[in-house]
């Protein structure tokens, strides 16, 4: 799949027997994980549960990425099968759709798509919508393997500081890149990976949807050429997906994501 679909696109194929929708959403800062499925959401949606489900949640950090026995577990729960077609979306545009989209690919499931502008572009156009319904169907038959050059650790990006060939990008906002703000995250101090460079992820929106290809090829070209190899770091390792999701969409192939990011690296680090 190409790594977004429009909302169109998904109208149009929502029926489809091999296609699944997850919603992706996360809670605000001390909202439950159930809060997100308040709302009429996409009809036929799976709970994608990125802070709980998705997450190892005995790991220091928040959305630090599961094991391959974990996500196999869950997706399948999910009904997920190896041959599944996925959309997922969030209910704010683009923002932790992403993530979810990135795991499937870290985890070896490449037909994953993000639902361009989410939840808010599809109200846009008054398309169906329906209160949440929990899954109880079959288990799925997906196995996930873990693609550990798509994920990288605290000893990863040390070591890439150091290194001139690697280029990492922080997806965090310019305030609290340049150390002009606190971090959202109690207790974590200001701070900045060195040697890294900034994008903030909101810079490749517009409104709700990805700006075009071209527009994101011009971003990226500014900052890097296709060929060099690029990790993307933000607050926790979710918007910088986002990033990772932009520049895939602007033909940069050799990325990674930073899992433990600024929260990682501003506590291990002095």
């Amino acid at each position: 799949m190409h790594p977004i679909v429009s909302v169109k696109w998904l109208k149009d194929n929502l029926e489809a027997p091999e296609l699944i929708v997850l919603n992706a959403s996360i809670p605000k800062a001390g909202e439950v994980s159930e809060t997100v499925l308040a709302e009429r959401l996409i009809p036929h949606t799976r709970f994608f549960d990125i802070k709980i489900k998705f997450s190892d949640v005995l790991a220091p950090f928040p959305s630090t990425c599961p094991s391959e026995g974990q996500f196999t577990q869950e997706a399948q729960t999910l009904g997920i099968n190896k041959d599944s077609v996925i959309v997922v979306y969030d209910d704010k545009g683009i923002y932790s759709s992403a993530r979810a989209w990135w795991l499937f690919r870290v985890f070896g499931h490449h037909n994953v798509a993000v639902l361009d502008g989410g939840l808010p572009e599809w109200n846009k156009f008054k398309y169906k919508t329906g209160p949440y319904q929990s899954y109880k169907g079959q288990k799925g038959n997906f196995v996930g393997l873990k693609d550990n050059n798509l994920m990288k650790s605290f000893e990863d990006v040390s070591a890439e500081t150091q290194d001139k060939s690697q280029i990492i990008i922080d997806a965090r906002s310019e305030k609290r890149f340049n150390c002009l703000v606190d971090e959202p995250k109690a207790g974590l101090r200001r701070g900045t990976i060195p040697n890294s460079i900034n994008l903030p992820f909101e810079s490749l929106i517009d409104e709700y949807c990805l700006k075009s290809t071209n527009e994101l090829k011009h971003i990226f070209n500014t900052l890097a050429k296709p060929s060099d190899a690029l990790t993307f770091s933000c607050g926790s390792g979710i918007t910088a997906c986002v990033v990772a999701l932009g520049a895939t969409l602007a033909d940069y192939n050799n990325i990674s994501v930073y899992d433990g990011s600024w929260t990682e690296y501003g506590t291990l680090t002095e």
